[in-house]
């Protein structure tokens, strides 16, 4: 059997399909981006066709530009946009409602009368996670009070939610599986991830009827099979896994203590705690990191909501670049005298502050603040982030070995981002000849499901260096910056520390 995998890569900004091919390198590709919606401040919204359009279309072009047209694609894995919330009818498969997306933070104050009842100690000891807006759970009472006549519909058992991946499953089989993996399951503020099941209780108080709630299996599994008018022929879905632990798996995390952090619309970094999930101090949060036969991996888990759409916001917001890659010449640039923090807190700050009501503030400006100078801000900030995340996780497992972090996504292809990473942190960063890792992770899943490619043991031994950052800042600089971020985030606070 032919050893290539179709890997669909459904983010927040675009739609991407690649085919991987038996040396697990990419052989063709299809990418495209569709609309933001932000109906009110702090609201993001996403149209369910143009998820599922833009999804189709870059599948077929990336089997139309593969070898043969794509007849030796054996499996899809899939690996999408987390915790995004889509509620639609079983019966027609038409949304209720938009796609309210992990950014939307709508629900904030719904998170701060639970805080207030003292319920998030019930939340954070059953699915690892805090009471934030972030998550799938009151994104899915949001639509189920304030859509005329949902509750009613989802009472009556007429009425189906699914998070992104649940979503394409059920477009690609044309209804006929309603399923998601675990790690997707352990992102929705409802799963119960030491049990391994939705949990009744806290269903309950979120007033979630258990009868919207989809099938939960392994991150490699039978997800059923498109439907033979997609591609011309049914292809098995063998994989599945939220983006951040397809990245996690891509880069063959495999061991305890093995971090990867990856960058895109946000940062998120996770650190493979094995088979005991660790209980954070610092808020962090405790996922799956992939559930394989039957067994549960766990990790730390942090999530810094702005990384890659600070950028955007410099080309589409400010009209300072007109492409992402113009950041690093201006920020080799920048004054070395000024020092500029931007706090990119534009939908509330994530770990370790989950301060949902923070915004976005610059400081340090002077008159001879420009351009250069706030690239440069908006490259440190995320440097600045990640080592708030790893602090933090290397504080509740502090047994862990020191880490190597490896990295991924669109900005890790920025020498000088890296370089300040591995600088602010005071630890290597490695970047792997394959940039592509998130789809990778949804496609090995697939892949060895299959039994057309190898085991992970074999998988980790492919992973190759493309480059090492080493750290050269010394420790007296790396505090002085490090003072002035903190100093910076405490200004944007909406509660005091």
């Amino acid at each position: 059997m032919a050893g290539y995998v179709l890997a669909i890569d459904q983010g927040t900004t675009s739609s991407r399909a690649i085919v991987f091919g038996e040396d697990f390198t990419p052989v063709s590709a299809g990418q495209q981006e569709f609309q933001q919606h932000f109906p009110k401040s702090g609201w993001v919204e996403h149209s369910p066709s143009d998820i599922w359009d833009s999804t189709l279309e870059v599948c077929r072009e990336a089997l139309e530009k593969a070898p043969e047209g794509g007849a030796g694609v054996a499996a899809i894995g899939i690996t999408n946009q987390r915790e995004t919330t889509l509620v639609w009818d079983r019966s027609t498969g038409v949304p209720v409602y938009n796609a309210i997306v992990w950014q939307d933070r709508r629900t904030s104050e719904t998170c701060a009368r639970l805080r207030g009842e003292g319920l998030e100690e019930t939340f954070s000891a059953k699915t690892g996670l805090l009471l934030d807006p972030y998550f799938s759970g009151t994104k899915i009472s949001w639509i189920l009070d304030n859509v005329e006549g949902v509750r009613e519909r989802a009472e009556r058992g007429e009425l189906a939610f699914g998070t992104v991946d649940t979503w394409l499953i059920w477009q690609l089989t044309e209804g006929e599986v309603h399923a998601t993996d675990a790690t997707n399951a352990s992102r929705t503020l409802i799963y119960n991830i030491h049990e391994n099941a939705w949990d009744e209780d806290l269903c309950r108080l979120l007033g979630i009827p258990m009868s919207l709630l989809p099938q939960v299996r392994d991150s490699a599994d039978d997800f059923g099979s498109s439907a033979p008018d997609l591609f011309g022929r049914p292809l098995p879905i063998l994989g599945v896994a939220g983006d951040q632990q397809a990245a996690t798996v891509g880069q063959a995390c495999f061991r305890p203590g093995m971090v990867k952090s990856t960058y895109g619309t946000g940062c998120f970094a996770l650190m493979n705690t094995g088979e005991t999930p660790v209980r954070s101090k610092n808020r962090m949060l405790t996922t799956i990191a992939y559930r394989l036969d039957g067994r549960t991996t766990y990790a730390l888990e942090g999530s810094i909501f702005v990384a890659g759409a600070a950028v955007q916001w410099l080309r589409d917001g400010l009209g300072l670049i007109d492409s992402a890659g113009e950041t690093q010449g201006l920020a080799e640039q920048a004054d070395p005298n000024q020092d500029v923090y931007l706090v990119p807190a534009f939908v509330g700050l994530g770990a370790p502050y989950w301060d949902a009501d923070a915004r976005g503030a610059m400081f340090g400006l002077t008159r001879n603040t420009g351009p250069k100078e706030i690239a440069r801000a908006v490259l440190q900030s995320v440097g600045f982030q990640t080592r708030d995340l790893v602090g933090a996780m290397r504080a509740d497992w502090p047994d862990a070995e020191p880490p190597v972090l490896r990295v991924d996504g669109g900005m890790s292809a920025s020498d000088w981002t890296m370089q300040f990473l591995a600088d602010i942190l005071g630890a290597p960063v490695d970047r792997p000849t394959v940039a592509e890792t998130t789809a990778l992770g949804a496609a090995w899943l697939a892949g060895s499901k299959a039994g057309i490619w190898p085991g992970a043991e074999a998988f980790s031994a492919q992973w190759k260096l493309e480059r090492r950052f080493e750290p050269g800042l010394q420790e007296s600089e790396r505090l002085r910056l490090l003072s002035g971020w903190k100093d910076a985030v405490s200004r944007t606070r909406s509660t005091p520390d």
